[in-house]
């Protein structure tokens, strides 16, 4: 697979990534936990779908949310997580625009193809920061809620937040090891021939120069 196809493919996958972070954090589906226990939750039909904003109690006749606003009382992996999640999903712009400059259809004046490398390369580590943030988020919020409450189920913003690290750890990786796999063509400028009666010169002396031999 050429240079081109790999920066394309880590755009792509790390745009899908960020999209699956903004969702895992801006929605409050993350784990569904009881409190009394399996059976007696079952049995009351009452559950509590907690998220890193809100806490909602779920039950036949009643569905009331309670919004998260003391931050200072909060637990610890609540706290983390948002942090965490919010530095993933800001990290998400600069790490895309870079991608994006990066890509073989984007050129900026006459820049040399060491500097997407350098883009692809910054691009790539900011997406591997954004998958390292995302991962230990939906990691440590449902072990942290088993502890507290007792975890029954996880919801679909922890799904979204794995499907959106995973996304973000492949584009990373893409764009930060393979950046430089194709050497690039050395320009015809910057090569040198030697000859016995001139010594150095570059290439389009030595073109020059066998062009007239031809002619002769």
């Amino acid at each position: 697979m050429s240079q081109s196809c790999r920066a394309l493919a880590g755009f792509f996958l790390s745009c899908v990534g960020w999209v699956g972070i903004i969702i895992a954090t801006s929605t409050n589906d993350w784990v569904v936990t009881c409190k009394y226990g399996m059976h007696t939750c079952k049995k009351m039909e009452e559950l509590e779908s907690k998220g890193l904003w809100t806490e909602c109690v779920i039950s036949t006749s009643l569905y009331h949310c309670k919004a998260l606003n003391q931050i200072l009382t909060l637990p610890a992996h609540v706290q983390v997580a948002r942090a965490l999640m919010l530095s993933a999903s800001l990290l998400g712009l600069p790490s895309a625009l870079l991608a994006l400059l990066a890509a073989p259809c984007v050129t900026l004046n006459d820049e040399r193809t060491g500097t997407k490398r350098k883009r692809a390369m910054l691009s790539g580590v900011l997406l591997l920061i954004m998958a390292v943030c995302g991962t230990v988020s939906t990691v440590w919020f449902p072990v942290g809620a088993h502890h507290q409450d007792g975890l029954m189920s996880f919801g679909f913003s922890l799904y979204a937040g794995w499907l959106g690290s995973a996304l973000c750890f492949l584009g990373g990786s893409i764009m930060t090891c393979c950046s430089g796999g194709d050497a690039p063509a050395q320009r015809a400028e910057n090569r040198f021939y030697y000859s016995k009666q001139s010594g150095l010169s570059n290439s389009v002396q030595a073109t020059n120069n066998h062009a007239k031999s031809a002619h002769v």
